[in-house]
């Protein structure tokens, strides 16, 4: 037992002291350095109004982000921070002090965080979308989760590094949630999550997914980047395919993994303690998950306008998005 135990420490060594980042095998720490004093110079020197409050540019930890993700190139990393910095001017409302609605969204697991690493030493995420109540957590606070657990994350140097994997586990998420998917929310997600955050996504694993988020995927696609779309893997109902992209025993009793249930409350009261604030105040809401037989089929197509213009409507896409997932299908 000794001996297991031992490695297991061992492996987490060499994940904690081998940054398995492309960039990191190719630059020396000379390289990095100059990048480094090449991004700094960039900051002092620049007149755009985003940079305008230069003082968390003076963290050096904080500028490594944004070097890591465009793999140490000077210009992309200057380019990136400022577009991160423009995104949080012109939406400071999603940085605020964590609320019940961001608080509600943690202890749902949206999202939630493995206590262990993928072999890369890559940082998995979770989302359990048929836990979200709509109702009680907006797609807003879900978001807002993301991010600051993103931001909370992301002072890791192995995660600015070695990047994320995130597995979005749709089983049991119904019709009826996915009329209140936003797509003016789902549009902030995509224009920063893409574009503004120094974050690297490596994959990202859909399990059990029903046809409405196979649909909604379709009609969002063009609006993503060829290499984001390369990395949504649906795996459907076959989790031997998650399973062999992730080892069994980082993964949850959920997942088919050898680890035991999920526990949110684990970085809730992480991310709370990082916060300063008090985790205790998350109302907890019984409700009934609606089946999909109460949505009956004569139903759907009426679902698909919805009155509220703010709430996803396929109505005007629906027959290219159809054709675009029998076309994903074969």
């Amino acid at each position: 037992m000794n001996e297991y135990a031992e490695y297991d420490w061992r492996l987490q060594q060499m994940q904690n002291e081998r940054l398995c980042d492309v960039s990191r095998k190719r630059l020396t720490d000379g390289d990095r350095q100059r990048a480094l004093d090449g991004l700094k110079e960039a900051v002092d020197s620049s007149l755009n109004l985003a940079l305008r409050d230069k003082s968390r540019c003076q963290d050096d930890n904080f500028l490594r982000r944004f070097l890591y993700a465009r793999k140490h190139d000077v210009q992309q990393s200057f380019e990136l921070l400022v577009r991160y910095h423009q995104y949080r001017r012109e939406h400071p409302e999603l940085w605020a002090v964590a609320d019940g609605g961001v608080l509600r969204a943690l202890a749902d697991g949206l999202p939630g965080v493995l206590s262990q690493r993928d072999r890369r030493g890559r940082c998995v995420l979770l989302m359990f979308a048929s836990n979200w109540t709509p109702h009680a957590c907006p797609l807003l606070s879900v978001y807002r989760a993301l991010l600051l657990t993103l931001e909370r994350t992301l002072n890791e140097v192995q995660n600015q590094a070695n990047g994320y994997v995130i597995i979005v586990e749709w089983t049991e998420f119904t019709f009826k949630q996915s009329c209140s998917l936003q797509a003016k929310v789902l549009k902030l997600m995509i224009d920063c999550l893409q574009d503004c955050m120094p974050v690297r996504f490596k994959s990202i694993h859909f399990i059990g997914q029903p046809w409405y988020v196979e649909t909604a995927l379709a009609v969002i696609k063009p609006y993503l980047k060829a290499k984001t779309r390369e990395r949504i893997v649906l795996h459907g109902n076959n989790l031997s395919t998650l399973h062999d992209a992730l080892p069994l025993d980082i993964l949850p009793a959920e997942l088919g993994g050898e680890g035991p249930s999920y526990n949110s409350e684990r970085w809730l009261k992480e991310f709370c303690q990082y916060e300063n604030i008090d985790p205790s105040p998350v109302p907890t809401i019984k409700t009934t998950a609606p089946q999909d037989n109460e949505l009956p089929a004569a139903k759907l197509d009426k679902a698909y306008i919805h009155k509220d213009n703010q709430n996803f409507s396929f109505h005007s896409n629906e027959k290219g998005a159809k054709s675009e997932l029998l076309r994903d299908k074969d």
